[in-house]
């Protein structure tokens, strides 16, 4: 029953920094403004993690490893289009559904911050996900046309001027933006 409740601290523990630091950014959050939120002691934060470095690369874990996982599924797929596709409709799907964090990614320098160390412990990770947007062989064209549709969408699916469309509406947009960037046609479902 301990390990039950202490996950469950845990995981509102790390939904509580999200919403801070989507307040304050991740600078002016201070690891009391967590636990008076939680209404826990500072003690019962350091429990679970030593330092805000561990809550900020601890809230963006589960997003960087569902996209690893989108990665390595679209490149099991058989075509390069068909890798692409698979690839952005994860990517787009992955920013609609954690819209608070990916805003985060693009304008706090805390999150971007783990973000990097997150990645840089895995340069192949970031070498597969450009390889599949750019070719194995990429350009200058198309090494910035993929920096471009990943920082595109992640910047537009987080901004404030998108907040109010429903998630379908956001899925479908960014969608057709990608698609239109690498001459995808759209696709029938």
């Amino acid at each position: 029953m301990d390990v039950v409740r202490a996950e469950d601290t845990r995981t509102r523990l790390l939904s509580t920094a999200l919403r801070l630091f989507s307040e304050h950014g991740v600078e002016g959050t201070s690891l009391q403004m967590i636990a008076d939120a939680l209404g826990v002691t500072k003690a019962a934060v350091y429990y679970h993690f030593k330092t805000k470095a561990e809550i900020t690369e601890s809230v963006a874990e589960p997003v960087l490893r569902e996209l690893e996982g989108i990665v390595d599924d679209a490149r099991a797929q058989r075509s390069r289009g068909a890798q692409i596709d698979h690839l952005l409709d994860g990517f787009v799907d992955l920013v609609v559904r954690h819209r608070a964090l990916v805003a985060l990614f693009s304008s706090d320098p805390g999150i971007a911050r783990a973000v990097e160390k997150s990645v840089h412990r895995s340069e192949s990770f970031k070498n597969r996900l450009l390889e599949i947007l750019a070719g194995p062989e990429p350009d200058v064209l198309g090494m910035v046309t993929a920096q471009v549709l990943l920082a595109g969408i992640a910047l537009a699916g987080g901004s404030p001027e998108v907040a109010s469309l429903d998630d379908e509406t956001l899925r479908e947009t960014l969608l057709s933006v990608g698609r239109k960037l690498y001459n995808r046609p759209r696709r029938r479902t």
